[in-house]
């Protein structure tokens, strides 16, 4: 019976230092995570930026802003488990569980944006693209908005929000300072000045619509968001799930 006690010492002692490896592999992966959901973050929003201005709400944007603010809070995190862990604190340790906790919440809220809005997408392109072509496109203090549509319209090869006979309502085609032009120079599969005068289809991108193709285009990288979100948050469940077994191993510190 005498052996009894020095046996469970031993044992306890083997299954807390399994513990502390355990969450020192997963901190290094939660900072190689927390940089992944960051870069990704500032990609989406910052190489992605021209066509924010063509959403008619902020939550694409607010999306991208959770995983740059979640990614800087993973890496900070990681470094306070690794820390913890090595001083076997329980105070810095009930800090990291919450810490942990936060994340989790912020990357599920991302996921579940991402998948929402994703639904949404198509009937807000539908109204707000068309609107943005039709009235504010080439017209005073539009000048981003004028950049985004034609940024747009070249890089997707697509011409109006349906077709190019989108372009024969907008304000800009019936003006004056459209020189004739029936559509913006940006429908023109070869950009030059004054091209969109002729509406041929070997001179513009007639037939295809910039709707479906920024709605692709913006479903793929939501779909992206919502996955990082998801996996992130697995993550910091089992993060927490080490974490309260390696707290309760702990012997309670006397002072």
């Amino acid at each position: 019976m005498s052996d009894s006690k020095p046996f469970n010492e031993e044992k306890d002692t083997c299954g807390m230092v399994c513990l502390k490896y355990l969450l020192c592999v997963f901190n290094f992966i939660f900072i190689l995570t927390g940089c992944g959901v960051f870069v990704v973050g500032i990609w989406i929003l910052v190489q992605k930026a021209d066509y924010l201005s063509l959403l008619a709400s902020s939550t694409f944007a607010a999306t991208a802003i959770i995983l740059i603010i979640t990614g800087v809070v993973v890496m900070a995190t990681a470094i306070l488990g690794c820390f913890s862990v090595y001083k076997e604190h329980k105070g810095l340790l009930r800090l990291y569980f919450m810490l942990l906790l936060i994340i989790f919440l912020l990357v599920t809220i991302a996921g579940v944006l991402a998948f929402i809005y994703q639904q949404q997408l198509s009937d807000e392109l539908k109204w707000h693209l068309n609107n943005i072509m039709v009235e504010n496109y080439n017209q005073p203090g539009q000048e981003s908005v004028t950049q985004s549509v034609d940024k747009l319209q070249q890089e997707f090869h697509c011409c109006g929000s349906v077709n190019s006979t989108d372009w024969e309502r907008s304000l800009y085609v019936q003006s004056s300072s459209a020189e004739g032009r029936k559509v913006p120079d940006s429908c023109c599969k070869t950009k030059t000045e004054r091209c969109g005068i002729r509406t041929h289809p070997s001179n513009i991108y007639r037939e295809g619509g910039c709707i479906t193709k920024l709605e692709n285009f913006l479903s793929e990288h939501l779909f992206i968001i919502g996955v990082i979100g998801i996996g992130v948050a697995l993550l910091q469940v089992m993060g927490m799930i080490f974490t309260c077994c390696l707290y309760r191993s702990i012997k309670s510190d006397p002072y």
